[in-house]
């Protein structure tokens, strides 16, 4: 790709977000990418409740019991009432999961080393802080158009 190109960073970043999907197989992690996606969220933030998840996720609040439906089943997660509020639940990583987690990610890692071999270390990391900051971003633009719950 030319690096005088006029390709916006949104349509760049669609490009590689498809690289990274298309490569990103069951066979290769163990696990689809939306759940690699949520085992990770869960050992960031432990136990969460159904709709951070849904939320932090960026998913549907249907899909995201489908998944956990999947998850749940592999003894992946695990979800319970939240006792202060019966209407939610918690939602947890197993040690099955955190151990499925460890093995993706070993997968994952040698994936992005094929994806992002032409950046050195100091590129990748200032990749990584400069999305993490467009998505905090996103995020906190997001929490502050939100209607308050009463």
């Amino acid at each position: 790709m030319d690096e005088n190109s006029s390709t916006g960073p949104i349509l760049l970043l669609t490009q590689l977000s498809r690289l990274v999907s298309r490569r990103s197989t069951p066979e290769l992690l163990g696990q689809t990418l939306k759940e690699l996606a949520a085992l990770s969220f869960l050992r960031d933030y432990e136990e969460t409740t159904q709709q951070a998840l849904t939320d932090g996720l960026c998913i549907d609040a249907n899909y995201c019991v489908l998944l956990l439906n999947d998850l749940e089943s592999s003894d992946l997660v695990e979800r319970r009432r939240d006792p202060s509020d019966r209407r939610r639940h918690l939602v947890s990583m197993t040690d099955k999961g955190r151990q499925a987690l460890h093995q993706a990610e070993s997968a994952q890692q040698s994936l992005e080393d094929e994806i992002l071999v032409a950046l050195d270390e100091s590129e990748r990391d200032e990749l990584a802080h400069l999305l993490r900051k467009a998505i905090d971003g996103v995020n906190a633009q997001s929490a502050q158009l939100k209607p308050a719950h009463h």
